[in-house]
């Protein structure tokens, strides 16, 4: 011990002064450096070239690491170019970030040192410097997509409101729950269900045939599970990844994607739903909108194709007992000077067992809401749930589910409280806010029938 001692008091300096340290450039996003109030000072960025344009005696080029829209213009002595420092490769840039004399743009980087980190090989890479590809081509390519402005500017829109989603919940008092992806539960009835199996095909003498020893299935709502979570917390949400196994290669239907839930107790009223319906949709955009003006811009301006509205499907609203169709939901919001519309109280053979009874006589309806808005169709989808127990007990044992769904009775025997929620498709809710026509391009990933790239 006092060896040790000792050999800590030998390592000390002798002068009480600290050592000078070499001084550092301060590491910057491009975000950060188009914004910086402070110039003249040594800076390095990280990231990669947009284009790149040679002169006599200038080298200039665009860098981008994903953090704006807007790329950092370099500036250089045409020394500092190197042949692997091409449309695409990877760079780290040292220099001092200075005013720019060009209008366009406050500031730009004189570089001092430019390293090519990766190069890339520019006659092979799928996009090319200059060229608007359609998303149809882009989503050839889902591990090279994310370079282009149009999916980089989504996917900071996606980042902003999924930001947005969790504050707005979180500031109105909601307890955020992870709801199951594997569940035994078909929740919309539906039987549109993934169904989930090990990968072993040889079973043992005796094994049970399901690893869970019942049928389980990927999650097509979080619903059920909060209603669960509702009877202690009040106010619950959930926002995951949802599945559907519907056959459909149109443009407003996914395999796998995001859906935001939420569940309120002590709530008898379907005005209440519809009231964080409407808050939480304004809340977010309002924050899209200001976080990201140059991103929703770009889709506006150069994404968004024109949306066509069929108008022949006005007779056909009118059949009573009949489901609305996309081209029904269309139409609708068009009538409505198209803005968003809420359509409540459907039929009740249409809706599943759990949507409260309005008890309205012959033309029997269920305490249901749907919020359909521009070019989409239907975007949010609630109801009341039913919370007396004879009325939910007469519907299951009718449709065969009593023995399923025995622990939902169970919540209505024990502390139940009337409650409702609702369900919003992330996706689809992007495609609303930047006029995005396939959803398939609002989604780094997109899984649908006879496509699963990556």
């Amino acid at each position: 011990m006092f060896g040790a001692r000792c050999l800590l008091l030998a390592l000390r300096p002798c002068s009480s002064a600290p050592c000078p340290k070499p001084a550092q450039a301060a590491k910057l996003r491009v975000r950060e450096a188009l914004g910086a109030q402070e110039v003249n000072r040594d800076i390095k960025v990280q990231g990669w070239v947009r284009s790149v344009r040679s002169q006599k005696e200038v080298l200039f080029l665009h860098i981008n690491d994903g953090s704006s829209l807007e790329s950092l213009q370099v500036v250089a002595d045409p020394t500092l170019e190197h042949r692997d420092l091409t449309f695409g490769s990877a760079v780290e840039v040292q220099g001092k970030l200075v005013k720019s004399l060009h209008r366009m743009q406050n500031v730009e980087l004189k570089a001092e040192n430019i390293r090519v980190v990766g190069p890339c090989d520019t006659l092979m890479f799928p996009f090319k410097p200059r060229e608007r590809q359609p998303l149809e081509y882009s989503r050839q390519f889902p591990h090279l997509r994310c370079r282009t402005n149009t999916l980089s500017s989504l996917l900071r829109v996606r980042s902003e409101a999924t930001a947005a989603i969790h504050s707005f919940f979180k500031d109105n008092g909601y307890v955020h729950v992870h709801t199951p992806i594997i569940t035994s539960n078909d929740c919309e009835g539906a039987g549109e269900l993934f169904h989930v199996r090990t990968s072993n095909k040889v079973q043992e003498p005796g094994e049970n045939s399901h690893f869970f020893n019942v049928p389980a299935f990927l999650t097509v709502s979080g619903q059920l599970h909060l209603e669960v979570m509702a009877g202690a917390f009040t106010q619950v949400f959930t926002f995951g990844p949802t599945f559907r196994a519907e056959n459909s290669q149109s443009r407003r239907h996914l395999a796998e994607f995001y859906m935001v839930e939420a569940e309120m107790s002590f709530t008898e009223s379907l005005q209440d739903i519809i009231q964080v319906m409407e808050d939480l949709f304004k809340t977010v955009t309002s924050i899209v909108l200001s976080k990201c003006p140059q991103d929703v811009e770009l889709f506006h301006k150069y994404v968004s194709p024109a949306q066509k509205v069929r108008t022949d499907a006005e007779e056909q609203i009118h059949n009573w007992g009949s489901d609305l169709q996309t081209e029904h939901e269309k139409y609708l919001v068009k009538h409505c000077s198209e803005i968003p519309v809420f359509v409540v109280n459907y039929p009740y053979d249409l809706k599943p067992f759990y949507m409260r009874d309005n008890e309205d006589g012959p033309q029997r309806t269920v305490a249901a809401v749907d919020l359909l808005v521009p070019g989409i169709g239907e975007l949010c989808g609630g109801s009341l749930r039913e919370e007396r127990p004879h009325f939910l007990q007469s519907r299951l044992a009718r449709l065969g589910l009593a023995d399923a769904y025995q622990w939902y009775l169970d919540l209505r025997q024990f502390g139940s409280a009337p409650h409702g929620g609702f369900g919003m498709g992330f996706e689809r809710y992007l495609q609303c806010i930047l006029g995005v026509d396939n959803i398939k391009d609002v989604i780094p990933f997109p899984r649908f029938p006879h496509s699963c790239l990556l």
